[in-house]
């Protein structure tokens, strides 16, 4: 273990840490495409049972294997299985978020631009890639890597103590603005009245993924923010509260984006470029009659946006610094500095092809993803001392010890079941 070791300050710090790195991109840039390619308010539904019930029970083994050790996502394997091949697992969980912060740092990129061209609301031409989305790429890659330099509490807790909340402002003031726009009940009506009829094995799988992605799992960001979490800490009652607000959030980015899609006639399946390609049109077409309020909202628009894809990408980098950090032992501005390089050559070939970018994004979350979940579940039920896990869960014995037994029988025998058949669909569908 690293000396001089740093923690979360409180429980609050906590959750603002975990719910920045589950509050992100995926919520509002990915959640809302999905839900118009995967059967509206019947994905929704699937992806709030798949939450509760698999992706809950798996972020919680995923923070007792972090905080039990207080260690990055290798050094934890190594010390709770040293010498095996459940290594492999600490190593998938170093360099999966290093391929996903490469293009999400993309899309982050696309964020800041259109933030700019919000304020004068000429977007232009959607352009994914190419030179323009490189340097903004940059510029966003730079600007996480010098938070997480700053360190775990004046670097990341404090970024996420301010945006979390201003986040949550932002997307409800959006979504009141957008729940008046004409014809705005046909997009409530998709998101809140379900057709059983488009319930398909790609729904199932897709809202898993995409619970798994919200979540932050399989990516070494839990083990590695739950290694800085104290020993005192209740674990369920920060990871409920990270749950919750990760779902509050998905369903409110739904609610602000839906009804003006709906409203501009827009297609809901969209696909990936939804918030870049189709609402700069609704957000020009408020501002030809009224100026003010349609750049006012463009501007709050994307700049939730930038915000939310921040607080994920610094929960990406720092996975991989606090590896280099403890397991190298450079210093934590050498190791943002290397990681900032990696991400940012691995990220070429998609921020100059969409094809690339696109099979990346999917190959990430469809088979980086499960795999890793698959792998924590597949150790803490069967490998990992169930004691050890008793007592980061119940703290020694004082709290949650009704939820350990269901917890356990989710991890042990419903969760590898379901995330195999899963991992097994992507590799069909």
């Amino acid at each position: 273990m690293a000396t001089n070791r740093e923690n979360f300050g409180s429980r609050a710090a906590v959750i603002m840490a975990m719910a920045g790195s589950a509050i992100g991109l995926g919520n509002i840039w990915r959640f809302p495409y999905m839900v118009g390619e995967y059967g509206g308010a019947a994905f929704i539904l699937v992806f709030i049972f798949c939450s509760f019930l698999l992706s809950f029970p798996i972020f919680l083994s995923e923070a007792v294997v972090g905080r039990r050790t207080h260690s990055n996502a290798l050094g934890a394997m190594k010390k709770l299985a040293p010498k095996s091949g459940w290594t492999a697992l600490g190593y998938l969980s170093v360099i999966t978020p290093m391929i996903i912060v490469s293009y999400y740092s993309i899309v982050g990129g696309w964020s800041i631009e259109y933030f700019f061209k919000s304020f004068t609301l000429n977007f232009g031409e959607f352009r994914p890639s190419g030179w323009t989305p490189l340097i903004f790429n940059t510029i966003f890659l730079a600007l996480s890597s010098i938070i997480v330099a700053f360190g775990v509490k004046s670097g990341i807790e404090k970024f996420n103590k301010i945006s979390i909340p201003l986040l949550f402002v932002l997307i409800v003031l959006i979504m009141i603005y957008s729940l008046n726009m004409p014809g705005a009940e046909k997009g409530v009506e998709y998101l809140i009245k379900p057709d059983f009829s488009k319930l398909t094995g790609r729904t199932f799988a897709f809202a898993l993924g995409q619970s798994f992605y919200s979540m932050s799992l399989g990516m070494g960001i839990v083990i590695t923010y739950s290694s800085y979490v104290h020993k005192d800490e209740n674990l369920v009652a920060s990871g409920a509260g990270t749950v919750l607000a990760a779902l509050l959030f998905s369903v409110l980015a739904g609610f602000a984006i839906m009804p003006a899609v709906f409203s501009a006639g827009i297609a809901p399946s969209s696909g990936p470029g939804l918030v870049y390609q189709t609402l700069p049109h609704v957000f020009s077409g408020m501002g030809a009659t009224a100026p003010i309020l349609g750049t006012l909202v463009a501007v709050l628009f994307f700049f939730s946006v930038v915000v939310a894809a921040m607080t994920s990408s610094i929960s990406l980098l720092e996975v991989g610094v606090a590896f280099l950090v403890e397991e190298k032992g450079l210093s934590r501005k050498k190791a943002c500095l290397i990681v900032f390089l990696a991400a940012w050559i691995l990220g070429l070939l998609s921020v100059f092809s969409i094809d690339i970018f696109g099979k990346v994004d999917a190959f990430s979350s469809n088979f980086l993803l499960t795999a890793g979940v698959l792998l924590v579940v597949l150790f803490v039920g069967w490998k990992m001392d169930k004691e050890e896990i008793r007592e980061e869960l119940t703290n020694h014995m004082t709290v949650n010890k009704w939820v350990f037994g269901i917890f356990y029988f989710l991890v042990r025998y419903v969760a590898p079941i379901v995330v195999l058949v899963i991992f097994i669909s992507n590799l069909v569908l």
